[in-house]
């Protein structure tokens, strides 16, 4: 559900610009991100630092895109958005000693250090390629394939890499005894 909660916006403007356009669409995801960010802070009475910089995010590169009327900075955003995780995955790991990944999933499971960082340098990685990989496909193609590659191909891209992690992270697993061999 949390991943589908974090889409809503992306879902919108998708659903949007296929009926409205660009513009309609940035305005769209806008109010969407922005509702995100007070339905969190109203439910769980704290908002995640991510959230909170998407909002800001959307809001000023969404903002500039209605009022200049330039679709660019709508397009740059979600790249300006995963380099700025990157870098707080980086640094969060290089200059403050802490790994992001390992406090969003160590009570999933437990696993060595070393793979912590591997993980979190991953995801660096992915957000640093997916950066330019939105930008390749922004200025190389149609806008209706930009959008559509927003929703489809990154998040396509997300699930694989996510199903990659999880098989190589799998052998740390705990094992699930059978519960049917009684011998």
């Amino acid at each position: 559900m949390k991943f589908l909660f974090d889409l809503f916006p992306v879902i919108l403007f998708f659903v949007a610009f296929k009926f409205f356009g660009i513009f309609t669409a940035t305005a769209v995801a806008i109010v969407a991100t922005l509702a995100q960010i007070i339905y969190v802070k109203i439910k769980h009475g704290v908002v995640e630092k991510m959230l909170l910089l998407s909002g800001v995010i959307i809001t000023v590169f969404g903002g500039a895109t209605l009022l200049l009327k330039d679709p660019t900075f709508i397009q740059w955003k979600p790249s300006i958005l995963y380099w700025l995780f990157a870098a707080g995955l980086l640094a969060s790991q290089f200059l403050f000693n802490k790994n992001p990944m390992r406090s969003l999933m160590e009570k999933q499971i437990k696993l060595p250090d070393n793979i912590w960082s591997t993980l979190n340098i991953a995801w660096a990685l992915l957000f640093t390629a997916l950066g330019f990989i939105n930008l390749y496909v922004a200025f190389n193609y149609s806008q209706d394939t930009w959008v559509n590659f927003k929703l489809f191909g990154i998040t396509g891209i997300m699930f694989g890499f996510i199903i990659v992690q999880t098989i190589m992270i799998s052998k740390y697993l705990p094992k699930v005894e059978d519960e049917g061999d009684t011998k």
